[in-house]
């Protein structure tokens, strides 16, 4: 596993980014979370890990057309990949749908464990600290106010995340808790989204 996982390595850094909040420390964050879910949900370890490694492997923006299809793009990419590393063919219908199910935008459910899993973890990456640095700098990189300056916190209005980064908090981030599906990965986005009330309440403070 550990010369897949220098090969997955490799290969990711050879290819485009989308942006750099999903460049490879991104990556290595969800491996990192993949795996540990993996172990505590007795998983399949040989889906979860080259999915985890290869599911942003097709670079998208945010904003592109085409971003709906980017994780079947990165799917179709990754299990190529592994053919021509050798990887044991019997595990590469699962591992494609792993990386088909992990994105929001496709919005295919996770048939499996191993879905769900890489699933969480990618999801997790969106939540706290480093979600909310990650949130500032895909913004940045699509040009998006920080946030309305009249009601920044969605009071009276509906969020517009096209507009506003701040506004992809009450779209996205703070929901994302309630999607999770393995017990670990639950208990860890309900602590890490009660962190992005606590800034969200420091910001308030801030602006007001």
């Amino acid at each position: 596993m550990e010369s897949l996982e220098q090969a997955c390595k490799s290969f990711i850094l050879g290819t485009a980014i989308a942006d750099t909040a999903h460049d490879i420390t991104h990556i290595e964050r969800v491996v990192a979370v993949a795996k540990k879910l993996a172990l505590a949900e007795n998983a399949n370890l040989d889906v979860v890990i080259p999915a985890a490694w290869l599911h942003d492997c097709v670079a998208v923006p945010k904003n592109h057309p085409n971003r709906a299809i980017a994780s079947r793009l990165a799917a179709d990419k990754a299990t190529d990949f592994l053919q021509q590393f050798g990887y044991d063919e019997s595990k590469l219908p699962a591992i494609h749908h792993a990386i088909v199910a992990h994105s929001f935008s496709a919005n295919v459910v996770p048939e499996s464990l191993e879905a769900q899993i890489v699933q969480d973890a990618d999801r997790m990456d969106a939540l706290g600290a480093i979600g909310i640095s990650r949130c500032m700098k895909v913004g940045g990189a699509i040009a998006r106010h920080v946030y309305h300056p009249k009601d920044p916190f969605c009071e009276t209005r509906e969020p517009d995340d096209k507009l506003y980064t701040l506004d992809h908090f009450f779209v996205k981030l703070l929901k994302i808790q309630n999607s999770m599906h393995t017990n670990a990965a639950k208990e860890e986005a309900q602590r890490r989204t009660q962190y992005m009330h606590a800034f969200l309440e420091q910001l308030a403070s801030e602006i007001s």
